[in-house]
């Protein structure tokens, strides 16, 4: 029998080496955040929890701890059955729950008694949430930023996208938050990372990087949609190097008419979002914008968008924030296509 307890700073820097992560935590509370590459096998599941919690709350702890004991025995055994019962003797699992060790602990032991080598976080995914805040703090410090600037529409992006496939290093936090930044800027269909599992998606980002290599990174504000940089990364950020991504006007319209195309065949959510920018711009002035969008005008709503709103608020923030963004080396792509911004994107990255 080997059951082995690990702090949580030991855990997250040797999670490669095990054979799997297991929350043993119930459905929700892995759906907000877990540790990356988890998978879940909960002890107690949402309703199960929740009639465990009730009944400690409302008729004592002791009678809680019983029925908690035999659901609990009974999803082991089930997890045992589906999952296990092929694993070689070698197999080394991670476990952890929330905090105290109950659930991960009953999990674990049954699993090193069957003979298997197995390590449980110390304090759980608490634990971890804070091992991971510090680690990330630590990372930035240790990694060299290249922010690629630009107002909307100039494809920051999509050379970010460029240089990924160059061999680049790249951080997308656009793509993790499933947000394109903007009030425009929800992605259809997707639902944005809870704050815990953003932050999660962003140290497990930093710890693949090669800080001897450049890391690329978007010139964001503190925050993605509704989802918050976490500080260390920003200060970093807006210290750092600054390339200039620069597009004429009438390819950054056509670009974002691409980009945003769900926009342009849902003309209700389009005039929809459009009344977030009433307080800023008036309502007369959004009125005219919404009109112009139902008559089918969007390329002159797009660049009324820029001109008045996007870019004005976009230089002022790039100046006031980004130390290095006036001495920024432009980068003139001939237009938007992926082959304009490969080239662009293998320049930068052969002069890295």
């Amino acid at each position: 029998m080997s059951l082995t307890p690990m702090p949580a700073s030991e855990a997250i820097a040797q999670l490669d080496m095990f054979d799997a992560v297991i929350d043993a935590r119930s459905e929700d509370e892995f759906a907000e955040d877990r540790l990356p590459g988890a998978i879940n096998w909960p002890t107690l599941n949402n309703a199960e929890r929740i009639q465990i919690g009730t009944l400690y709350k409302q008729v004592n702890p002791f009678e809680a701890r019983k029925r908690g004991a035999a659901i609990a025995a009974r999803n082991i055994a089930a997890h045992i059955e589906r999952d296990v019962i092929d694993k070689p003797k070698d197999w080394k699992p991670l476990t952890y729950c929330w905090r105290g060790g109950q659930r991960s602990g009953s999990l674990s032991l049954i699993l090193s008694q069957i003979g298997f080598k197995v390590t449980i976080v110390e304090g759980g995914y608490k634990a971890f949430r804070a091992a991971i805040v510090q680690d990330t703090v630590q990372r930035v410090s240790q990694l060299k930023f290249q922010v690629v600037c630009g107002p909307t529409g100039n494809g920051k992006t999509r050379l970010l996208q460029a240089m990924r496939n160059c061999g680049a290093q790249v951080l997308d936090l656009e793509d993790l938050a499933n947000h394109r930044s903007s009030v425009l800027g929800a992605v259809l269909g997707l639902k944005q990372p809870s704050q815990k599992g953003f932050d999660t998606l962003i140290w497990n980002q930093l710890r693949a990087f090669d800080p001897a290599r450049p890391v690329f990174v978007e010139s964001e504000s503190k925050k993605v949609g509704n989802l918050s940089v976490p500080m260390a990364l920003i200060e970093a950020l807006r210290a750092s190097t600054c390339l200039n991504l620069v597009l004429p006007d009438h390819q950054r319209v056509a670009l974002l008419m691409e980009d945003y195309d769900h926009l342009i065949k849902d003309v209700d959510y389009f005039c929809g979002r459009l009344e977030a920018l009433t307080a800023l711009k008036g309502r007369s002035v959004v009125q005219a914008w919404q009109a112009q969008a139902r008559a089918g005008a969007f390329a002159p709503v797009v660049l009324d968008l820029l001109h008045s709103h996007y870019d004005p608020a976009y230089l002022q923030s790039m100046v006031r924030n980004f130390k290095q963004f006036d001495s920024a080396v432009a980068l003139h792509p001939r237009d938007r296509s992926p082959e304009a911004m490969t080239l662009i994107a293998q320049q930068v990255v052969s002069a890295a």
